[in-house]
């Protein structure tokens, strides 16, 4: 396969609206604005009539297009095989997720064609995912396993996971996700899979391939228990953990991972006050998924008044996966956020960015500041608030990422 040819890590973008997002609130415009960088490394973003002579020279002009940090997508589930789009039919009759699952569907369906999927079909399936994720502004990736559900094939997925990353040009983020769901050879022995996945997971680890630990905390998925046996073997390695919380019910999710300093709980429609306070002294970020929440048309928001009131950072991200949200554009995400949620504009972006990074414990991007990664994109629109007022197409003119073109 070829990989892409990707420009040197050096370069100079003026006459552009810096869409900053330094600091804590606001866009940070800056009007005619420079963007420099030197080895992939942000120098400069501020005023052009304001750049360090040391750091002028050739540079791009762009025309009064936008540029904002590259998207962070911090919940995928981007690598599988085949789709599911039968369910998709289904539930428009009246099926919902769980008969969907209970009867054999869901998760396990993945299962069954990424375990008969080689890994160079398995990767050539999920590039294409991929690069539909990076065509509309992604520079940072996270991507779960939890399609395996055995050890060869959990480590087959996180094998391609970081070859996605490899084959880009971008970062991944590999989460191992093998308490997802009960694969079929343990029905009705959870506590014997859950053994099996303490197992595997300093395997996985020591062979460079897992940054982070999650689960599927849900009456159709695991208990807390079995939940809490998980996050000790990561802590144990020192891990951070992230988790799928609270997104049928309220089953105190968001509450367990605040209190192993997670990284964030995701879904959290059915968090309760008592789990925002939680996330609020552990510094959990909350990660919406619109996507998820407008294919299976839920009705029960997030608790977005108390994560406002107690300043919880509301990440967003797409959760692409092939059954419940089949998303390809954090973009899109934005704006189903907005309409879905009712965040702002602003809330949207500093989610697929600042917040988006903070869930994946990146502390080097999501904002144009001299010392970050040089990851950004340029586009074809005059005001951010127009990322998530289109509806579809492309407005990124180019993506950068540690300063070099990548789309």
């Amino acid at each position: 396969m070829n990989k892409p040819v990707h420009a040197a890590g050096d370069g100079l973008v003026t006459g552009a609206t810096l869409v900053t997002l330094d600091g804590d609130a606001g866009y940070g415009l800056v009007e005619d604005g420079a963007l420099a960088w030197r080895d992939g490394i942000i120098r400069f973003a501020g005023p052009r009539s304001e750049l360090p002579a040391e750091l002028a020279g050739d540079a791009i002009d762009a025309g009064g297009d936008c540029i904002t940090p590259g998207l962070v997508d911090c919940h995928t589930h981007a690598v599988f095989a085949g789709d599911r789009a039968g369910e998709f039919e289904q539930r428009l009759q009246g099926a919902d997720y769980e008969q969907i699952a209970r009867a054999g569907g869901g998760i396990v369906s993945t299962v069954r064609h990424t375990r008969a999927a080689s890994e160079d079909d398995l990767l050539a399936q999920s590039l294409q995912r991929a690069r539909a994720l990076l065509a509309d502004g992604v520079t940072t990736l996270e991507i779960k396993s939890g399609y395996g559900l055995d050890f060869d094939n959990e480590r087959k997925m996180l094998r391609v996971a970081r070859q996605v990353g490899d084959e880009l040009g971008i970062q991944v983020r590999t989460t191992f996700l093998g308490a997802h769901a009960l694969p079929p050879e343990f029905a009705g022995n959870a506590e014997g899979y859950i053994d099996a996945v303490v197992d595997w997971l300093p395997r996985l680890h020591a062979e460079g391939l897992v940054d982070a630990v999650d689960a599927f905390c849900e009456r159709i998925g695991f208990t807390l228990a079995q939940t809490r046996r998980v996050f000790e073997a990561a802590r144990a390695l020192g891990l951070p953990v992230k988790l799928h919380a609270d997104q049928l019910s309220d089953g105190e999710g968001a509450a367990l991972v605040a209190e192993f300093g997670g990284l964030s709980a995701d879904h959290v429609e059915h968090t309760s006050v008592a789990g925002v306070a939680a996330m609020a002294e552990a510094g959990t970020v909350a990660v919406l998924l619109p996507g998820a929440f407008h294919v299976l048309r839920e009705t029960q928001l997030p608790p977005l008044r108390e994560f406002r009131a107690r300043h919880v950072p509301m990440a967003v991200a797409t959760d692409c996966n092939p059954g419940t949200s089949p998303l390809l554009s954090l973009r899109q995400a934005m704006q189903l956020a907005c309409t879905h949620f009712r965040l702002t504009p602003e809330e949207a972006l500093r989610g697929a960015t600042v917040n988006g990074a903070r869930a994946l414990g990146l502390e080097d991007r999501g904002a144009l500041r001299a010392g970050l990664r040089a990851d950004f994109v340029r586009w074809r629109v005059r005001q951010p608030a127009e990322l998530c007022y289109w509806l579809g197409g492309r407005l990124a003119e180019g993506v950068y990422a540690g300063g070099r073109r990548v789309a």
